[in-house]
């Protein structure tokens, strides 16, 4: 009897901890403020990660995406020699402070968009988007990547396990 006393208490403390209060601290949200909005060739999201960077001067975060063809070359070369079909994106946001971890950021809105294309045996296509939504600003194709383009395709993968 005394047991049953004690289950019966266990079971009324276990029961009262559980609310339906929501706490407003750990409510999920999607953060709609990074979305990609404008006329992009493609969404790079839906690329693979090649690497990623931080300018803490300009406050942004940039993460470069490729296709199968890139992410494969990336990974196993360290040179800037991508093969024809290979195509690299890289999505730049704004930071903003993450309001769910002290000391972290998350992307805000993003700043530009850049995708560099090889079209053929050192031809590549680079092209800019900027604005909200997004738009087309700069488009140079050629034998000679501009220097924004040889930037990107001297990127190193990052190291992933």
């Amino acid at each position: 009897m005394r047991s049953l006393g004690v289950c019966l208490l266990g079971a009324v403390v276990a029961l009262a901890g559980c609310s339906e209060e929501t706490n407003p601290r750990v409510v999920t949200r999607l953060n709609t403020d990074a979305a990609l909005v404008g006329e992009l060739p493609s969404n790079p999201l839906q690329g693979k990660v090649i690497t990623s960077w931080i300018d803490r001067k300009d406050a942004t975060m940039s993460t470069m995406f490729g296709n199968d063809v890139a992410w494969k070359y990336a990974r196993s070369n360290s040179d800037s020699k991508y093969p024809a079909g290979a195509v690299m994106s890289v999505v730049t946001w704004g930071q903003q402070e993450d309001p769910r971890w002290f000391g972290g950021s998350i992307p805000q809105r993003p700043k530009a968009v850049e995708f560099v294309t090889v079209t053929g045996p050192g031809v590549t296509a680079y092209q800019r988007y900027e604005g909200s939504p997004l738009k087309k600003v700069a488009s140079v194709e050629g034998v000679d990547p501009n220097d924004r383009a040889s930037y990107l395709l001297a990127q190193r993968a990052a190291v992933m396990p």
